[in-house]
C-alpha cells in the first residue's frame, strides 16, 4: 500500500545508522531492507573498509537499492551521524547495566509515528561486537528484539528489516486512523541530542562545584542521571531549565 510522503512523514524522519560495519555485503543488504519498507536515510560510522558504498559485495547485496547506497553518507564518528536528530534509539541484543529504558520494536515504532515530529535515529552496531556502551548509554532508548532467548542472534540486515517493517506498519495504521485523532494536551519540541549533551556537561560541572560529584572518582552518578533523564524524553524548554539551574550553581559565590 502506498503511503503519503511529506517532509514530516516517518519515511523522511527516520535515519538508519550503522557503526563499525565489518562486511560490505551487510551494508548492501541493509540498503535493500530499507528500500523495501520505504526508508532512504542511511549513515555509516567508521566502516571497516574504504569502499563501503561502492564495494562489489555491497552493490550486489543491495539488489536494486543502489540508490540508497548512492545517497548514503560516511562519517568518522557517531556525533556527525546524529546531527539534527532529536531522539536516538540503540538496537542491541545485549542488555547493559546502565542502559536507557528498554523498548520493543513495536513500542518504538508506535512512538515514532504518534508522538514525535523531529528526526529520529536507529543505531546498529558491528556484526561481531555490537554497539559500544557509550553509544548505548547516551541513547534515549535501547531496542531489544524479543527473539528466542536460546538463540537471539540476528543478522544486521534482518534487524534493520524488523525495525523498518514495524515503523512502516505503524505509519500505515496511523494514516488509516488519522481522521479520528484529536490533539490533547501541550507537546513541546523535543530537545536535540546536541542540546542534551551540552546540558549533561553543564550539569556535571555544577555537581562538581557542589562537591556532589568527585571528578577523580565519579563512579556511576552521570550514567544514572542520563538513564533518569532519558526516560523523560526531554523537551527544549526542560533542557533550558536544567541548564539555568546549573548556571546559577556555577555563578553562585559563597558569602
Amino acid at each position: 500500500m502506498n503511503l503519503p510522503i511529506s517532509d514530516t512523514s516517518v519515511f523522511n524522519r527516520l535515519r538508519i545508522i550503522l557503526v563499525d560495519t565489518s562486511h560490505p555485503g551487510n551494508i548492501g543488504a541493509v540498503a535493500r531492507a530499507m528500500k523495501t519498507m520505504g526508508f532512504s536515510d542511511l549513515r555509516l560510522v567508521n566502516p571497516r573498509f574504504d569502499d563501503a558504498l561502492t564495494n562489489p559485495d555491497a552493490v550486489a547485496f543491495a539488489s536494486g537499492a543502489q540508490d540508497i547506497l548512492a545517497s548514503a553518507k560516511v562519517v568518522d564518528k557517531i556525533e556527525d551521524a546524529l546531527v539534527d536528530c532529536h531522539f536516538v534509539a540503540a538496537v542491541s541484543a545485549r542488555l547493559r547495566e546502565f542502559s536507557p529504558p528498554i523498548v520493543t520494536p513495536r513500542e518504538f515504532a508506535d512512538k515514532l509515528v504518534s508522538a514525535w515530529t523531529q528526526d529520529v535515529a536507529l543505531v546498529f552496531g558491528s556484526e561481531r561486537y555490537g554497539l559500544p556502551n557509550e553509544i548505548v548509554m547516551n541513547s534515549n532508548v535501547l531496542i531489544n528484539v524479543p527473539a528466542n532467548p536460546d538463540y537471539s542472534s540476528l543478522n544486521l540486515a534482518q534487524a534493520v528489516q524488523i525495525l523498518a517493517y514495524e515503523c512502516r506498519m505503524s505509519a500505515l495504521i496511523d494514516s488509516t486512523d488519522s481522521s479520528q485523532k484529536t490533539a490533547i494536551g501541550f507537546q513541546g519540541e523535543l530537545a536535540s541530542i546536541e542540546q542534551i549533551d551540552r546540558m549533561y556537561q553543564h550539569l556535571e560541572q555544577s555537581l562538581v562545584k557542589l562537591d556532589f560529584l568527585n571528578p577523580h572518582n565519579p563512579k556511576k552518578l552521570m550514567p544514572r542521571l542520563k538513564r533518569l533523564f532519558s526516560r523523560a524524553q526531554l523537551e527544549v524548554e526542560e533542557v533550558n531549565i536544567i541548564r539555568g539551574i546549573s548556571k546559577r550553581i556555577l555563578d553562585f559565590e559563597k558569602k
